[in-house]
C-alpha cells in the first residue's frame, strides 16, 4: 500500500535518488546465481540490491530515498521524435520472439516483482509513472529537491543533473557500489570538457549507438565538448552555423547544417523531464518495516536471510 505522505522540506534533509533497474541489473551480474530461494529460484538480484541499498545508507545517510523505475523504457513521445530510439533493443527482442519488451536475462526477469513487493513491505518508496523512464522521475525529484541529492546509476546520461551550486552529484558504481564515482562538477569538466548543464548537449552531438541516437556525423565526444566551449551551448553553435565569420571548419558547417532537423528534437529526447506528475510518496527513509508480515512472509519464501537483515540493522540506526 503507497504511503499517501508529502515529501518535508527541511533544508537537512538528502535526497537519494536509485536508477533502480540499473542498479539491480548489477547485482544480478555481480552476485552469483547460485545465490537461490529454497524453491530453487535463483535470487541473487534480489539479495543483491538489498545489500547495494544498505550500503548506500550506512555510507550516505540519506534522509530520505526513492527507488526510481521504468513505468515505460521507450516512451513513445520520444520515439515521435527519433524513430531511432532504442529502435536496436526491439529489434533484438523481436528476434528473440519477445517483442514488447527490453532484452534482459530470463532468470532477472522473475526477480523484479520480488525486488518491488520486497520494496514495499520495507517501505522505500518505490516510484515509477506511466509514459516515463526512471531518468524522467529521477529529475523531476531532482528538480523539486530543497536539499543535497545524490543520485546513484550507472548511466552517463543522468551526469546531465550534477549542479555542485545546488548539491546535486551522482554516484557512479565502478565496482558494485562500495567503489563510487563521486561525479561532480569538477570531474565533469576534467574528464569531458563540460559541466553538468552542458552534458546533455555534448551528449546528443556525439550521439548514442546504445541509445539508437545518431548524433552529428564527425562530431564527437571531445569535438562537442570544444564547440560547446567555444559557442556556449547549441543555440550558439547553431548561431555560428549561419554566420560566415564564425570559427567552424567547412566540413563542421556542412555537417551540424545537414543535423538540422535531428538537433532540433534531439533536446527533448536527451534531456531528462522536469515535470512527471509524481505521486504523493513518502519519501522519508524508514526506520521500521511498513509492512512486517508481508516482510516475513517475503523473507521466508525467498530466503532473504542476511540481506535483508542487514538492510533492516541499517535502517532502524
Amino acid at each position: 500500500m503507497m504511503r499517501r505522505v508529502t515529501q518535508g522540506t527541511s533544508a537537512t534533509q538528502r535526497l537519494m535518488l536509485l536508477d533502480t533497474a540499473s542498479l539491480y541489473f548489477r547485482a544480478y551480474f555481480g552476485v552469483p546465481d547460485s545465490v537461490k530461494a529454497p524453491d530453487g529460484t535463483p535470487v541473487n538480484a534480489v539479495r543483491g540490491l538489498l545489500e547495494f541499498i544498505t550500503r548506500l545508507v550506512h555510507d550516505h545517510r540519506p534522509t530520505h530515498l526513492v527507488a526510481c523505475m521504468d513505468a515505460d523504457w521507450r516512451p513513445q513521445w520520444r520515439v515521435d521524435l527519433i524513430p531511432s530510439y532504442k529502435a536496436h533493443r526491439v529489434a533484438e527482442e523481436t528476434a528473440a520472439g519477445t517483442p514488447d519488451e527490453e532484452e534482459i536475462p530470463d532468470t532477472l526477469s522473475p526477480q523484479v516483482p520480488i525486488i518491488e513487493a520486497v520494496l514495499d513491505a520495507v517501505g522505500i518508496a518505490r516510484v515509477g509513472v506511466e509514459g516515463y523512464e526512471a531518468d524522467d522521475v529521477i529529475g523531476t525529484f531532482t528538480g523539486r529537491a530543497t536539499g543535497p541529492v545524490d543520485i546513484v546509476t550507472g548511466d552517463r546520461d543522468l551526469f546531465q543533473l550534477v549542479d555542485d551550486e545546488l548539491e546535486r552529484r551522482v554516484l557512479y558504481p565502478l565496482k558494485g557500489v562500495g567503489t563510487l564515482q563521486i561525479t561532480d562538477e569538477d570531474l565533469l569538466r576534467e574528464k569531458y570538457g563540460v559541466d553538468g548543464s552542458g552534458y546533455a548537449e555534448m551528449a546528443l552531438l556525439r550521439g548514442d549507438p546504445s541509445d539508437g541516437l545518431p548524433g552529428v556525423p564527425g562530431i564527437g565526444e571531445k569535438t562537442a565538448a570544444k564547440l560547446l566551449a567555444q559557442f556556449g551551448d547549441l543555440a550558439g553553435i547553431m548561431a555560428a552555423v549561419d554566420d560566415p565569420g564564425a570559427k567552424l571548419t567547412p566540413t563542421q558547417r556542412k555537417r551540424l547544417d545537414e543535423a538540422r532537423p535531428y538537433l532540433a528534437v534531439a533536446p527533448t529526447v536527451v534531456r531528462v523531464a522536469g515535470d512527471v506528475a509524481l505521486p504523493d510518496v513518502d519519501t522519508a527513509l524508514p526506520h521500521e518495516p511498513h509492512d512486517p508480515v508481508a516482510l516475513e512472509e517475503l523473507a521466508a519464501r525467498w530466503g532473504l536471510g542476511g540481506s535483508l537483515q542487514r538492510l533492516l540493522t541499517t535502517l532502524s540506526a
